[in-house]
């Protein structure tokens, strides 16, 4: 990998690790575009620990809500009477509700980071999960804000984020269209989501750091892909929470289905391998 290569991996990275398109999987394209092996160990880490520069772009984005949690829920620690308020509760929400892909990412890295890496799986979930997208705008309710959430919320969507340990499905794309499912509002299920990626991101990236060091990626490489994942995700961050206040998420879904199309196509034709 050379560094303009981890410049473009960090726009991709920056640029879809919060919209509903996937960024495992359009990173696994553009890896394949750049010819490097989407297989291989080395660069499956380093995919993974750019992604803390795409997490710091929330940190900072949300810096006052993540400080009102934290400071909410420690003082709802002590203080009985504080323990009703959104923010002691929002913090317990998002330690529960990241305990299930912490569990299943850790018994299903070899999975994740072998077979599902193969384009296939990429095109497939692309298409597939742009059904849930539509249904879930459609039947979703909508009738729920953020101090209307309880930890059923938490854990239900929790358990959605695991999907997207398959590339194609999306993150956010998960976690958003399961918030919709359960009533809740799209800026709040899109808030949610943003707060569900902190833990995530951050214990997948700093647990594949040390798979990067001896393959050939530099620390260079690294540090220049993170700070450009972390510009370009902190305006992509401002930009959909804009978005999402006006619009619905299918306006991602036609994307979605014309690329997972042309990769089945190209996949098909072998004009492209699998992996």
């Amino acid at each position: 990998m050379n560094y303009l290569e981890s410049v473009i991996l960090g726009v991709v990275e920056g640029l879809t690790e919060f919209l509903p398109v996937s960024s495992t999987g359009h990173l696994t394209i553009a890896e394949k575009i750049l010819g490097l092996p989407i297989d291989d160990d080395g660069v499956t880490a380093y995919t993974a620990v750019i992604q803390m520069g795409a997490i710091v772009a929330v940190l900072v984005y949300f810096a006052r809500d993540i400080r009102d949690i934290v400071v909410g829920w420690f003082t709802g620690l002590v203080k009985p009477e504080k323990r009703g308020s959104i923010e002691h509760r929002m913090g317990w929400y998002v330690i529960v509700g990241s305990i299930p892909i912490g569990i299943i990412g850790l018994a299903a890295k070899d999975v994740i980071s072998g077979p599902l890496r193969s384009l296939w799986w990429v095109a497939g979930a692309l298409i597939l999960w742009s059904v849930v997208m539509v249904v879930a705008e459609r039947v979703g309710r909508q009738d729920r804000g953020e101090k209307r959430l309880t930890m059923r919320d938490a854990i239900v969507i929790g358990l959605a984020q695991c999907i997207a340990l398959i590339p194609g499905v999306s993150r956010s794309g998960a976690t958003i269209s399961t918030g919709l499912l359960l009533g809740l509002d799209r800026v709040t299920a899109t808030r949610l989501s943003f707060f569900l990626s902190i833990p995530a991101l951050l214990a997948a990236g700093l647990y594949e750091l040390k798979d990067v060091s001896g393959t050939g990626i530099s620390a260079g490489q690294t540090i220049v892909g993170t700070l450009v994942a972390f510009v370009v995700a902190y305006a992509a961050v401002a930009w959909l929470l804009r978005f999402v206040a006006g619009h619905t998420i299918v306006a991602f879904v036609p994307y979605r289905v014309v690329l997972g199309a042309v990769l089945v196509a190209l996949l098909a034709t072998s004009a492209i391998s699998a992996t």
